[in-house]
């Protein structure tokens, strides 16, 4: 298939489901497959068209990150106190990651881990839905250190391909008492350290696998997950006014066995 075709449709799927609970790795894996578009090379440029899904989301919430460069701000979620909240919610995840590394693309990237790991997130936000509602946070600016650091151990579980790194913060937050769009946002935001760091740890290890004769297409990769990205984070927010997360339950628990069939 024409490489440029491919770039359009990977980026309009990294874009799609980078920021919903759905897990944007399962997707790309089961396109990929069907594109005939897969192995080391492919691998990286998933990780380059990610970039594209991560600046929408800086593009989007620009105010609240310039806000976190203020250093006259010690309150809510802005200046230092912004940045320590992140870096809590960074940690743990970075950390596992960093040591799991190698066990994590040997064991746990096959067909089985995935489809399970899409099942189990699917059972997890029927769970988190079905328990009462505290809601004691409802904005970023009342975000703890105890909440960010609460995600972010739940963020753990995205290193686990196909579980979803927005199912598990967005389901962290919402267990330990945010609201829902408040969960969603706060996993928006705190996506792009993460992110950014294991993008950079990719592309540092796998540099050589990237072609000037590509550029082309990995920029349209880049655009199309950009723009796809800003359209689903923001139809994610209006549906989360009136809605809750059980459809994509429901979604992940439909679709975890075509990963076994394929």
């Amino acid at each position: 298939m024409d490489l440029y075709l491919i770039s359009l449709i990977q980026g309009i799927v990294q874009g799609l489901t980078e920021y919903l609970p759905i897990s944007s790795t399962g997707h790309l894996i089961v396109t990929g497959h069907f594109l005939g578009f897969s192995g080391p090379q492919a691998k990286m440029f998933n990780v380059v068209i990610q970039l594209g899904a991560i600046l929408a989301v800086v593009v989007m919430y620009h105010k609240r990150f310039l806000g976190l460069l203020r250093p006259d701000t010690e309150d809510g979620f802005s200046g230092p106190r912004g940045i320590y909240l992140l870096v809590l919610t960074t940690i743990p995840a970075s950390v596992l990651g960093f040591f799991a590394n190698d066990f994590i693309k040997e064991f746990l990237f096959t067909p089985k881990a995935v489809s399970l790991a899409w099942a189990v997130g699917g059972l997890a936000i029927l769970l988190v839905e079905a328990m009462p509602r505290r809601n004691k946070f409802s904005s970023l600016d009342q975000i703890t250190p105890y909440l960010a650091l609460g995600v972010g151990l739940f963020q753990c579980l995205s290193l686990w391909p196909g579980f979803s790194r927005s199912a598990a913060t967005i389901m962290g937050a919402m267990f330990l008492g945010a609201r829902r769009r408040l969960a969603a946002e706060y996993s928006f935001i705190a996506a792009v350290p993460i992110m950014i760091g294991a993008t950079s740890f990719e592309l540092v290890n796998g540099w050589e696998l990237l072609s000037i004769s590509n550029i082309t297409s990995l920029c349209i990769g880049f655009l199309v997950a950009f723009i796809s990205a800003w359209i689903a984070v923001k139809a994610f927010i209006q549906l989360l006014s009136r809605a809750t997360l059980r459809p994509f339950a429901y979604y992940r628990l439909l679709i975890a066995p075509l990963i076994l069939f394929i």
